[in-house]
């Protein structure tokens, strides 16, 4: 991954850990084989997928672009 795309994804964390629902994330349910994950975006092309373990633990899962989904 880029340099880049990793820091902006650093960023984007730090607003998650203030507020998962910020409207900057765009913070939403993934549905089919991925139902019990989350999305939000690092950029205009690349996202986390994430899910809600316990009340106050997330595991984030993976990192790139919309082929993640794959």
């Amino acid at each position: 991954m880029p340099l880049s795309v990793k820091k902006r994804a650093e960023q984007m964390e730090k607003i998650f850990k203030g507020n998962p629902f910020s409207s900057k994330l765009k913070t939403h349910k993934l549905s089919g084989q991925f139902n019990k994950y989350w999305s939000f975006s690092v950029d205009h092309q690349n996202r986390v997928i994430f899910e809600f373990y316990k009340k106050d633990i997330v595991r984030f899962h993976l990192v790139g672009d919309h082929s993640i989904y794959d």
